[in-house]
């Protein structure tokens, strides 16, 4: 299995914070955008929020000028807001769900493939060893790009319909899933959280084996990846 240096992607719905923006946000409402957007970008964030009929934004000092500029919203650096990240930008709360869809997605693709025979471990320090024959995908995203390494193990991604688990301790820039007795191409999209199925609210599942709150994994993701907005 040979590593890439391709990165996993973050995926940023414009569609998902418009619903939101529209169902949360008035005129006259303040609205905190502090770091950076909560990884989602404060400027781009902004703009979006301004279409929909925002008026007042919190930001983070270092942003109120390009904010500012491309936004022409009302920026402050302090203040109480009206409406806070979670309800915004569609974070699961601690139910594993969240009202609306989530504005923030993580993919990363398929390098690779492999067998694995029953016995045979993965990753280093083998902290897992398969049960049975399978064949295993080794996947871009690794804890450089803020996927916590507790989550080896302990949760599931999604590959095209099926939640597959991950598999052995996470590395730097890639981790290795289980495929369960099936078979992927190289290329394929696997979905670590976000979008409108299987994978939607997972970071609810990262936040309770972590430790960490699904607002504070989505402001490091995002300070670690390259964001891409969609419609």
């Amino acid at each position: 299995m040979t590593v890439s240096s391709a990165l996993p992607r973050v995926l940023l719905s414009r569609g998902a914070l418009d619903r939101a923006a529209r169902a949360h946000v008035g005129p006259g409402a303040l609205v905190d955008l502090r770091h950076d957007g909560y990884g989602h970008g404060a400027a781009e964030v902004a703009r979006v929020l301004a279409d929909a009929g925002a008026t007042d934004v919190i930001v983070d000092p270092e942003h109120v000028e390009v904010v500012s500029s491309r936004s022409g919203l009302r920026v402050r650096t302090e203040g109480a807001p009206d409406v806070g990240p979670v309800a915004l930008l569609g974070i699961p709360d601690a139910t594993g769900s969240g009202p609306l869809d989530p504005v923030m997605g993580l993919q990363g693709r398929v390098l690779s493939t492999k067998p694995l025979r029953a016995g045979e471990a993965v990753s280093y320090g083998y902290t897992h060893r398969a049960a049975e024959d399978t064949r295993v995908a080794l996947v871009t995203g690794g804890y450089a790009q803020g996927i916590p390494r507790v989550l080896g193990n302990r949760v599931r991604v999604q590959i095209h319909d099926r939640m597959l688990p991950i598999v052995g301790r996470i590395a730097m820039d890639v981790c290795v899933v289980d495929l369960e007795g099936g078979d992927v191409d190289d290329g394929t999209s696997v979905v670590y959280f976000g979008g409108a199925d299987g994978a939607r609210d997972a970071l609810a599942q990262w936040s309770a084996v972590s430790g960490l709150t699904p607002l504070e994994m989505a402001v490091v993701i995002g300070r670690h990846g390259q964001g891409e907005w969609i419609a």
